[in-house]
């Protein structure tokens, strides 16, 4: 659609959705049992691999109440993990993907999340949107994380033709500038649960329904 410029999108979410959205925060970007560091948001996000936000904020918080380092995760037995982590579904696959996944910071890389992409994807259960959301959230480093929310409603917006997340990615750095790429997730995320959401969008309440193909048609 002509006309459309992202910074203004994201400026306009932005007075509107002040905190986080990366999975196991809660709607108001909060969440006082576990900090923003490499270690809770890369495990958190492999948490939220196909489930709900509510699910893996439970499971986060199960997890990590009982084993809060990952030292604590390295050691655990897999099937002890897989009972706590049940809220955010797969859990037999996840728990050993957890722990293996501390073993190899803690064995590998010194007990450190690595910040190169490369790296990160060398570890279970991360591709390139666990990855970004690690370097977006806890690390500070600007990255394009393309989760559900992003892919579709940035299609949705017209702002991308895309068919798959790692496209929409690419894409979208292509149209935003850098210092605004962790913006994509923090807002959009926001939007996809609050406004723009799956089955129903709330276009009557958009704020940026003028930016928007599918908005402007409806």
């Amino acid at each position: 659609m002509d006309g459309q410029d992202i910074t203004v999108i994201l400026d306009r979410m932005a007075e509107v959705y002040t905190g986080g959205a990366y999975p196991g925060r809660n709607s108001e970007g909060l969440n006082p049992e576990w900090p923003c560091d490499p270690f809770h948001v890369l495990i958190a996000t492999i948490l939220s691999q196909r489930t709900k936000d509510d699910n893996t904020r439970k499971a986060s918080d199960n997890l990590f109440h009982r084993y809060p380092t990952i030292d604590a995760i390295a050691d655990a037995d897999p099937e002890d993990v897989a009972v706590l982590i049940r809220p955010a579904g797969f859990p037999k696959q996840k728990g050993k993907a957890i722990v293996e996944c501390c073993k190899v910071l803690r064995d590998d890389y010194d007990n450190e999340v690595p910040e190169d992409t490369d790296e990160l994807i060398k570890l279970p259960m991360v591709g390139r949107k666990t990855a970004a959301c690690v370097r977006s959230y806890a690390m500070n480093i600007p990255s394009v994380c393309v989760d559900t929310h992003v892919h579709r409603i940035s299609n949705l917006m017209g702002l991308v033709k895309t068919k798959d997340p790692t496209e929409t990615e690419f894409a979208l750095m292509e149209i935003t500038p850098v210092d605004r790429w962790s913006d994509i997730n923090r807002y959009l995320v926001r939007h996809g649960q609050e406004i723009c959401q799956p089955n129903r969008p709330h276009c009557d309440r958009c704020m940026v329904r003028d930016q928007c193909e599918y908005g402007m048609s409806h």
